[in-house]
């Protein structure tokens, strides 16, 4: 009974989104400012009131609804099903990135169609470029193989593997990707940017601002992720809203319009820190990024916007349990502690893991304004050393930061529940030029409904996806072909026929057919859970 009053609530509200007029454009922007709950635009607000900085978001006149965020199975999602929900229109499971689930028929929310399983599910990033002829473009401020910019550009059944979501990311030949990694670059991914003409600026804000070219740009900062906003060299590294302006500036080049992604990555991390001044100045950071996109939008006049979180993240409140009267004390009271610290937890801890124990307490009051005592000393020179990777694990472990964290929410009435996800809804803001804007509550595949129309699709995603994403086996029945694995993480699939020879390898969208390199039209997703290479249906023509 249960699943059956779900999918009536289903088609009703399907029914109820495919009646709802959306005008095409020729621009669609999405923005999401990953991990932000509620309370967060709340505490940012009235941080920048009490910091004489206004008293307004850039969203705020913007906002029209909420998002019902989860992924296929569970009510709360992380990172890469929701975002990917958002990017193909298909419900995903925990860790999956833009592909179709598995089915779990004891807990699936809604029907799951089992005969595609592991099928890579082709995202709007995709079908802008490959049916509209679009620029696309992706801005974050995680490493550019993370979650939310995998979702648009790859697919995989592992958010974490690295090795072959960022060679994909390389392969769909975006025309702009800005954000971190550097380490995660390979030789094979700089050859295929020198093949291509793919312009690679590495740790250069100067050179990035300044560049003006009409060609495939990626500029990437950091070993992995960039600094907290609050963290930041600003003369070193640019922050969203410089980095979302000047890929506004190039892809508004293009005739036939672009998408764009923009994420601000790092509120979730800080939530999941459960770092108070690192949730506000990121997500401030990100709104600031609104800021120069609804400047565009509203100027251009042919742009629609959608910025939605992907999940909640952390309990935040202004507000704790801990902290009796909290609901009496003043906005000075409650924002004057938060508003003294010149540094996030990370980046105190990067100071202090180089700071003699004697100098320790000297060097905190200088950062946040705050007299530790003897025994709080003691705490953080008996901590663990934090690793960056480490950032969904800071509000439950021993590590430094998360010490400083803990210091620092204790002159504060900041309330956490936890240091994870959570399953409220989310805030949705939406803008189109001629007010075909989306309200209300909505589902996060509803989003992608939206979008689809917005960008004036002439096929659906899944059309799309039966296209450019079909077994080897299907693309190439009756036909000679077999499975080259001498590097077993990228084989190569081989297909014979009379002279030809087409070879073809993992994540890449670089065919060979004797011996000569050719666009195959789409990256070739192999997935090593059913051994099946997933590829465009016309390449059997190319034989």
């Amino acid at each position: 009974m249960r699943k059956l009053s779900l999918l009536f609530t289903l088609l009703i509200s399907t029914v109820l989104m495919l009646a709802q007029e959306v005008r095409p454009v020729k621009n669609v922007i999405v923005m999401i400012p990953d991990g932000t709950s509620v309370g967060v635009y709340s505490a940012s607000r009235w941080y920048k009131f009490y910091n004489k900085m206004g008293d307004r978001l850039h969203i705020d006149p913007f906002f029209t609804g909420t998002v019902t965020t989860h992924s296929s199975n569970a009510p709360i999602g992380d990172s890469a099903p929701t975002g990917s929900a958002y990017a193909t229109g298909v419900l995903q499971k925990t860790s999956n990135v833009a592909i179709y689930p598995e089915a779990d028929p004891e807990n699936d929310l809604y029907p799951v169609d089992a005969t595609r399983t592991y099928q890579p599910a082709a995202t709007l990033l995709e079908a802008a470029k490959l049916l509209k002829n679009k620029a696309v473009g992706l801005v974050v401020t995680c490493e550019f193989p993370h979650a939310t910019p995998a979702d648009f550009s790859s697919h995989y059944h592992t958010r974490s593997a690295y090795k072959f979501i960022a060679p994909q990311m390389a392969y769909q030949n975006m025309d702009v990707m800005f954000g971190g990694g550097n380490s995660i670059l390979t030789d094979d991914i700089r050859q295929h940017f020198k093949n291509n003409g793919t312009v690679l600026i590495q740790d250069d804000r100067n050179a990035l601002l300044n560049y003006n070219g009409d060609g495939k740009v990626w500029a990437l900062f950091g070993e992995r992720a960039l600094p907290y906003s609050i963290d930041r060299n600003p003369d070193n590294v640019p922050s969203l809203a410089e980095m979302t302006a000047k890929a506004l500036d190039l892809l508004s080049k293009k005739e036939a319009g672009f998408f764009l992604m923009v994420e601000g990555s790092q509120v979730d991390w800080a939530a999941h820190a459960n770092d108070a001044v690192g949730m506000i100045t990121e997500y401030l950071d990100f709104d600031d990024a609104v800021g120069e996109v609804m400047k565009f939008a509203e100027k251009d006049g042919n742009t629609a916007v959608i910025i939605m979180s992907d999940h909640g993240n952390s309990g935040f409140t202004i507000g704790s349990r801990d902290c009796p009267g909290y609901d009496k004390l003043s906005i000075q009271q409650l924002f004057e502690a938060v508003s003294n610290y010149k540094l996030s937890a990370n980046g105190i801890e990067a100071i202090l893991i180089n700071t003699k124990p004697e100098n320790i307490k000297a060097e905190f009051k200088k950062y946040t304004g705050i007299d530790i005592t003897e025994e709080e000393l003691q705490t953080l020179l008996s901590s663990k050393n934090y690793k960056e990777s480490d950032y969904t694990q800071v509000g439950t472990s021993n590590n430094m930061a998360h010490n400083i964290v803990n210091i620092m929410n204790s002159r504060t009435c900041f309330g956490f529940t936890t240091g994870g996800h959570t399953g409220e809804e989310t805030l949705l803001a939406s803008y189109h030029p001629q007010g075909d804007i989306l309200r209300g509550n909505v589902r996060n595949v509803q989003v992608n409904k939206y979008l689809q129309k917005a960008l004036g699709l002439d096929k659906s995603l899944q059309e799309l996806s039966d296209e450019i994403f079909v077994k080897h086996t299907d693309v190439f029945a009756g036909q000679k072909y077999s499975v080259n694995r001498k590097d077993p993480e990228f084989p190569v699939l081989t297909v014979k026929k009379g002279r030809n020879t087409l070879e073809i390898k993992a994540f890449s969208s670089v065919g060979k057919l004797n011996g000569k390199p050719f666009d195959i039209g789409s990256v070739a997703v192999y997935m090593d859970k059913n051994d099946t290479f997933y590829l465009p249906k016309e390449l059997v023509t190319k034989l």
